[in-house]
């Protein structure tokens, strides 16, 4: 019988990939004592701002699904990975925590850097991988897998929303800049705006183009380039510690009384910019779950999920949260389907993988549905900044609701080609408002 440390030394020469899965498949799946599941996120540096939310959230909701009986009747254990030291250790730790750990699923990750490092694990492994908040569009336009899945929308259906939003509400502007973080996912998703709009709004022209260095702290070069140049829109992905400074530099110098800032990722940032954030701003969540839907589709349950984790953390959830919660979800889900096809038998990890594939789940706001690709399919609400006297911060008013397959680029087409081939009319056609 080979020995775990044999099987190390295996997977270090490279015969891994064949070896330990077939030793694995070779025997019956048995019923687990705790069914455990290893969570990436990021627990230290700046994204912890996402992470840490994520954490409490996670932690949260395994409390309630083991309080009433667990997944299949069997209880949850998370084990969660830092993100922050970065991908080679990320790597190294699903490794351990599937080898070692016998962990039955992965749920990785938040950053799209991590994701793409991580997803190809899920085949060589054969081992159940949940995408549950990386954003970006090539993890499924790139590669097929057969273990691995998103359980929330992806980068396209996230800039097209705020797009179509900007120019359904606004559809005279004639400029734009642009001022992200200088690292994937900035560059990526500028990518996706460009292509869309200069698709949907032929002739807006692009007046700077502005990626300052990622963890910067002053922006006072670019605020001041965008005050001599007076676009009609700035378009920022920005997040985190760099989106709140950003706001409060350029409201101090009072940017947003000349352009319009559309900010698809500000949601996470409302409750620490409280009232600092600017009034008839676009914003975005990066998916349907504002702390003030007007119509989630279960109001009992999203005031619950939204009630539980404000009493128990004194602050409201994030889209960080929802996102983790929706993986979650999708688990219970296809475990149930999984075991309910065995007549109550546990599921093989290929058997597991079958259950998400087409896998349609409820949240409490709406429905997800995973596409053949391993694509999830998620509704995006945009709206404007305002405040009311329900919370202490900015909130969306006037909002419309994108559902996830009318932004989500068809299966098999990538979503720059797919972004290029819109036509104007799709502004107009487009969403709904709620």
């Amino acid at each position: 019988m080979t020995t775990a440390l044999t099987r190390r030394e295996a997977l270090t020469a490279g015969f891994g990939t064949v070896l330990l899965p077939a030793t694995l498949s070779a025997q019956p799946a048995q019923k687990p004592a705790e069914f455990k599941i290893g969570v990436t996120t990021f627990l230290s540096g700046p994204a912890s701002v996402f992470g840490v939310p994520s954490r409490k959230a996670c932690e949260m909701l395994v409390e309630h699904i083991n309080a009433a009986g667990g997944i299949a009747g069997v209880p949850v254990r998370p084990i969660f990975v830092d993100e922050g030291p970065g991908t080679d250790h990320l790597v190294g730790e699903f490794r351990r925590l599937v080898q070692s750990e016998g962990v039955q699923v992965m749920m990785s990750a938040i950053s799209s850097g991590s994701c793409l490092a991580c997803t190809p694990l899920a085949t060589e492994l054969k081992k159940v991988t949940i995408l549950w908040d990386c954003g970006t569009q090539r993890i499924f336009e790139e590669a097929h897998y057969d273990y691995a899945f998103r359980t929330q929308g992806y980068g396209t259906s996230e800039i097209l929303a705020p797009l179509l939003y900007l120019l359904k509400t606004k559809p005279n502007i004639r400029t734009v800049a642009v001022i992200n973080q200088d690292y994937a996912w900035g560059r990526d998703s500028w990518e996706l705006w460009k292509a869309g709009m200069d698709a949907l709004k032929p002739g807006v022209r692009v007046v700077a183009e502005m990626f300052p260095r990622f963890g910067s702290t002053d922006f006072s070069t670019e605020i001041t380039r965008l005050l001599a140049l007076r676009p009609d829109v700035v378009l920022s992905t920005s997040w985190g510690g760099e989106l709140v400074t950003l706001i409060r530099q350029s409201t101090e110098r009072r940017l947003h009384e000349r352009t319009t800032f559309v900010l698809p990722v500000a949601e996470a940032s409302m409750q620490i910019l409280g009232r600092t954030m600017p009034e008839g701003h676009v914003i975005g969540t990066r998916g349907d779950h504002w702390n003030n839907h007007p119509a989630p589709k279960d109001p009992a349950l999203f005031n619950k999920f939204v009630g539980d984790y404000r009493q128990k953390f004194n602050e409201y959830p994030i889209y960080p949260c929802h996102h983790i919660a929706q993986a979650l979800w999708a688990l219970k889900a296809a475990t149930e389907k999984a075991v309910a096809a065995k007549n109550g038998a546990w599921p093989s990890d290929a058997e597991l993988a079958g259950a998400f594939r087409g896998l349609t789940f409820p949240t409490p706001t709406s429905t997800i549905t995973l596409r053949e690709d391993g694509q999830g399919l998620e509704d995006q609400i945009v709206g404007l900044s305002s405040f009311n006297d329900r919370f202490p911060f900015a909130v969306p008013k006037e909002m419309m609701l994108y559902p996830g397959a009318q932004v989500s680029a068809p299966v098999g087409q990538k979503s720059t080609d797919w972004l290029k081939s819109l036509k104007p009319d799709f502004v107009t056609t487009a969403g709904r408002s709620i």
